[in-house]
């Protein structure tokens, strides 16, 4: 079968329209790709999109977002991994941007107080699902099992930090390869929908071969990533301590580490923007990630949200939005940046990392450690939506909180209920679980009973 090659600007609005129907979250992102790119355009089969899925699910930072860099620079060498890297970035850029303004401008406001109510119901539900499905992929033996469960407590009752239990988790997957043992043998990262599309029958047909010059590129570029990610950061800590330092350090530190999705990484910004730096407080990172949801682009992109807060409240400026506005770039940029780095770097090599047994060891572990991370993020989330007051319970190196049984809030508990019952239930949506959330919570508040 004969597929034309797309001109880059063709393929440009290609990546456009990916971007624009890009909700969901990594698992619709994905799905959107798929649709478009293997079943519509047959650019590439369903053996190379999972291979490429794969190789993208070994690095730190969204999976989706990577994948369509990848995806662009086998298509179009390095311009086309930045326009397909960049343009998956920018819906969800600039709508946090703008709500962001909003939410500071008009936060106070009941209407909007109410509006991020139902809000902040519905993404429990989601977060929620999220568990269960990763679950449902991740947990297919007693070995991945017990480490969901031990992440889950050493997060919850012991507080140890995200990066330390994914690297013990990595470690065991891959020492439990080395060993031999049949439960650490990685696999696939679920499969596509549908009749598969033979790699012959498509663009790229089953052998690719990249000349050596498209290989130079790729890396040269990814050397360039990495000097304009870490030159703001730089001239930033020679600048001295203060809170966009603070932004770019800690959310470069997280593009580093965050392995395992959006809904893993959240749970060690919860921890950290609101426990230690005091940026924004846990029902204002439900709010954030009500934005994120019903927003396209990548999940991550609620860090935005979060290093505009820090900035506006911390920066001291003459105008806080200029103030937080500059931070929320700084925060995207120094999330999103390493991640063109990572991709370009590794894909001349992709084929060997996809053939070393014991990183996808290591991978399978990681992703079954996730799910108990996410599960500590639901029931956080949880307590502070359903719940108006919370204490910690403290016996020696065991600290967790729990909710003030006497503080519940009727009415959120009530739209908690109604939002599960939506997306276990009755399978709607996630866009439509939202929407109706909100204008729940809006009419609550027009007949005076919020």
């Amino acid at each position: 079968m004969s597929v034309e090659r797309p001109s880059l600007r063709a393929a440009s609005k290609v990546w456009a329209r990916i971007a624009l129907l890009s909700f969901g979250g990594p698992a619709g992102q994905i799905a959107v790709m798929h649709r478009i790119l293997v079943e519509e355009k047959r650019w590439l089969g369903d053996s190379r999109f999972l291979h490429a899925l794969n190789f993208c699910m070994l690095l730190p930072g969204p999976e989706a977002q990577q994948l369509a860099t990848y995806i662009g620079w086998l298509m179009h060498g390095v311009r086309g991994a930045v326009i397909a890297g960049a343009l998956f970035i920018l819906p969800g850029l600039v709508s946090i941007m703008a709500l962001s303004w909003i939410y500071v401008a008009f936060g106070d406001v009941a209407a909007v107080e109410a509006l991020f109510f139902g809000l902040k119901a519905a993404v429990l539900a989601i977060v929620l699902q999220a568990v269960v499905r990763v679950g449902k992929r991740a947990l297919k033996n007693s070995a991945m099992k017990l480490i969901a469960f031990a992440s889950f407590i050493a997060i919850f009752a012991f507080g140890l930090p995200f990066p330390a239990i994914i690297a013990a988790a990595a470690l065991i997957g891959w020492a439990g390869e080395r060993a031999g043992m049949t439960a650490f043998r990685g696999g696939g990262h679920g499969s596509v929908a549908g009749d598969a599309v033979e790699d012959a029958e498509t663009l790229l047909g089953v052998e690719l071969d990249l000349p050596p010059a498209a290989r130079r590129g790729a890396l040269r570029a990814g050397l360039i990533a990495l000097m304009l990610w870490l030159l703001p950061v730089g001239l930033l800590l020679l600048a001295g301590p203060g809170v966009f330092t603070d932004i770019a350090v800690y959310f470069s530190r997280m593009a580093v580490l965050t392995f395992g999705g959006a809904y893993a990484v959240l749970a060690w910004v919860a921890q950290e923007a609101v426990s230690t730096y005091g940026w924004l407080e846990p029902g204002e990172m439900l709010d954030g990630l009500g934005m994120a949801e019903t927003t396209p682009g990548p999940l991550i992109m609620v860090l935005q949200f979060v290093g505009f807060l820090g900035a506006y409240r911390e920066a001291g400026w003459a105008s806080p939005m200029l103030a937080g506005t500059l931070g929320g770039l700084l925060a995207t940029w120094v999330t999103f940046a390493p991640c063109f780095a990572w991709i370009l770097l590794g894909a001349p090599f992709m084929e060997g990392l996809r053939a070393n047994r014991a990183l996808s060891a290591a991978l399978t572990a990681v992703t079954a450690a996730v799910v108990g991370v996410i599960l500590n993020l639901a029931i956080w989330f949880g307590v502070h939506v359903i719940w108006r007051e919370v204490e910690r319970w403290e016996a020696g190196p065991i600290s967790f909180e729990l909710p003030v049984l006497a503080s519940i809030d009727g009415m959120a508990a009530v739209l908690a209920a109604l939002a599960l019952l939506a997306v276990f239930r009755l399978k709607m949506g996630m866009t439509a679980v939202l929407g109706s959330a909100a204008a729940l919570g809006l009419f609550l508040h027009l007949i005076g009973w919020r």
